[in-house]
C-alpha cells in the first residue's frame, strides 16, 4: 500500500548566490560565439527576485535594443541582462539540469531582446 510519499513535492535546489552565478557564467560561456560577439556595452547580473517580489519573471533585459540605438556608444550606462535566481530555481524544482536549461533559455531570450527580437518573434521561433 502506498504511503503517498510519491506525491510529495521534492525540495527545490539549494544554491548559494555564488553557485548560481557560476551556473549562469557556464551557460553564457556555452552560447554560440555569433550570439555573444555582438553584445556591446551589456552586463549580466543576477538578482534574487524582480522588484515586485514575484516568482513569475525569470529574466529581464534593461536597455536600448540594437535596432533602436541610433547615435549610441558615448558614455551611456551599459544595458543589463538580469537573471532572477529564486524564480529560476523555483521553476526548475529539484533538477539541476532543468535549472541549467532554464538559465540557457532565459539568456537566449534576453539576448534576443538586445538584438531587437520581441516576444512575438521569439514565440514564433520557439524561444518564447
Amino acid at each position: 500500500m502506498a504511503d503517498g510519499s510519491e506525491h510529495e513535492h521534492p525540495e527545490p535546489l539549494s544554491l548559494t548566490e555564488a553557485e548560481f552565478e557560476r551556473l549562469v557564467v557556464d551557460e553564457l560561456d556555452a552560447l554560440p560565439d555569433d550570439m555573444v560577439d555582438g553584445l556591446d556595452n551589456v552586463i549580466f547580473v543576477t538578482e534574487a527576485r524582480p522588484e515586485d517580489g514575484s516568482l513569475d519573471l525569470l529574466g529581464l533585459y534593461e536597455g536600448v535594443a540594437l535596432t533602436d540605438r541610433g547615435q549610441y556608444g558615448f558614455g551611456e550606462l551599459p544595458d543589463r541582462i538580469i537573471l532572477y535566481r529564486e524564480p529560476l530555481i523555483a521553476h526548475a524544482g529539484d533538477d539541476i539540469d532543468e535549472l541549467r536549461e532554464q538559465i540557457h533559455v532565459t539568456l537566449v531570450h534576453e539576448i534576443a531582446h538586445f538584438y531587437g527580437i520581441d516576444d512575438e518573434e521569439l514565440h514564433r521561433l520557439g524561444w518564447g
